[in-house]
């Protein structure tokens, strides 16, 4: 674990990176926030803990309150503790708000109060940030994925998860947001209580407040008897509203008070009941558009939004790609007690593919092709015979815009920008198919970083690829990311 220094007194750096050497981690030291800056676009991945002063001197255009700022948005995986010898309350409490995981005072600093501080940010950083211990949880979930994407999804279901605080999941269709409302349940203090799902789509309206708070003998045609609703079913545990944003308009009020009070009225009754419910929601839509055209209430956006988790489209996180096919072919053989086998050829091809319909898509192609192949190796024609007869291939009509009158489908952030540079290809020209795919990637990568202002680890998640081959083709291509900073 390496940790990075960041002070502008360089016999105090000096003092540190010693104690850190002899606790037996490693040290980087620089003496500005641009250094420092410099250092996490580049190896981020490598740094586990940062050590940052407060105050720099007039040479840096930048203080240590901006760096821990821009740290904990653009690199929120490493924690921070800052250090000052100026130290005042309404500092720390500032920083602590900002993001700090602790703050020391120059003042009283010895290395028996440094080896303590150092020790209990590690501990912390080898219980909440281990990625395989990650990766175990959100697999045990079925979600499968090692890139820094779903790492950050992986993070955040362990810290959101184990809060009391409401949840909305957004991302494309076939993402895997049911089971990630599962994990959070699964990590959370509700685990042994029951995980209750609404499917909002398929509640009749005149049905809806009866399904979701019940109702009592008597209260309107059919009521035959006392019924418990959803809500009652979910008590001590989890409800998870699917599809929230297909909830019509004229539904969402009912809602509110059950959000804030944590009770319901049955229909028929006079009297309120208490439940104990956390709330997780998810959608495909773009809630934020559907509150502007008056589709979706802001209470409601705001109750059920205390914190959100955004899931990648499989395009964003290609890397993932051979993991997951690994996974479901081992399943399959296990399963059928089949001996079959990936083509590499197949395997580069999967990767490739932009799968509209994300993991749903690519789980139910490898399902279908392993189950009906009579041949023990996948290859790339069997994959892709199946793919030109499904809806959501590219040519076909697009499945990502919403039905008339409903809310716009969630643009993943790759989606988002437009493809300005691709015309500056001339195709009549004499160069090889080689070349021209060069300049579409080297496009592509120049692209990404103007959109992340030069930020590498950000750009190489909205890529889809991992930082080393980001900063790979960056060599290549003698990209100067300077460039891009600060525009």
């Amino acid at each position: 674990m390496k940790i990075l220094i960041v002070d502008d007194n360089r016999d105090f750096c000096g003092t540190l990176a010693d104690v850190v050497r002899d606790q037996g981690w490693q040290a980087d030291v620089c003496h500005s926030p641009e250094a420092a800056l410099k250092i996490l676009d580049d190896r981020a991945s490598e740094i586990g803990l940062m050590l940052l002063d407060i105050e720099f001197g007039s040479e840096s255009k930048l203080t240590g309150l901006d760096m821990l700022g821009h740290s904990i948005r653009h690199f929120p995986r490493i924690p921070v503790v800052m250090i000052s010898g100026k130290g005042t309350i309404d500092t720390a409490v500032r920083a602590t708000k900002l993001g700090a995981l602790n703050f020391i005072d120059k003042s009283t600093l010895n290395n028996e109060t440094l080896v303590g501080v150092l020790t209990t940010a590690m501990e912390r950083i080898s219980s909440d940030r281990d990625n395989a211990e990650l990766r175990k949880v959100i697999e045990h979930q079925g979600i499968i994925g090692r890139s820094p994407a779903m790492m950050d999804v992986a993070d955040n279901i362990m810290r959101f998860g184990r809060t009391g605080l409401n949840v909305l999941i957004t991302g494309e269709t076939g993402t895997g947001k049911k089971l990630v409302a599962q994990a959070i349940h699964a990590v959370s203090r509700r685990a042994k209580h029951p995980f209750i799902t609404v499917d909002i789509p398929n509640i009749p309206r005149d049905l809806f407040q009866s399904e979701l708070f019940g109702h009592v003998r008597g209260a309107f045609s059919g009521a035959m008897e006392n019924k418990r609703g959803l809500f009652h079913q979910a008590h001590k545990g989890t409800l998870f509203l699917d599809e929230i944003g297909d909830m019509p308009l004229p539904l969402q009020a009912n809602l509110l008070l059950p959000l804030e009070q944590k009770a319901v009225r049955r229909v028929g009754s006079v009297e309120t009941e208490e439940v104990d419910i956390r709330f997780i929601s998810a959608t495909d839509r773009d809630l934020v558009t559907a509150m502007a055209d008056g589709r979706f209430r802001d209470q409601l956006y705001h109750r059920l939004r205390e914190c959100e988790i955004y899931i990648p489209a499989l395009r964003e996180r290609a890397d993932d790609v051979p993991h997951i096919v690994e996974h479901y072919l081992q399943v399959h053989n296990n399963e059928m007690g089949d001996h079959k086998s990936i083509a590499p050829a197949t395997m580069d091809y999967l990767q490739q593919y932009p799968w509209p319909g994300n993991v749903r898509e690519l789980t139910s192609v490898l399902r279908v092709a392993l189950q009906t192949l009579s041949s023990h190796q996948l290859e790339v024609a069997d994959v892709d015979r199946l793919l030109k007869r499904s809806p959501s291939a590219p040519g076909s009509k697009s499945v990502t815009v919403g039905s008339e009158g409903s809310s716009p489908k969630i643009k993943s952030p790759t989606e988002t920008g437009s493809t300005n540079g691709l015309d500056q290809i001339d195709l009549s020209s004499e160069r090889s198919l080689k070349d021209d795919l060069a300049r579409v990637d080297q496009l592509k990568v120049e692209q990404t970083l103007e959109k992340t202002k030069g930020n590498v680890s950000k750009a190489a998640a909205m890529l889809g690829v991992s930082r080393e081959t980001l900063h790979n083709k960056i060599r290549k291509y003698e990209i100067d990311v300077n460039t891009y900073r600060g525009r």
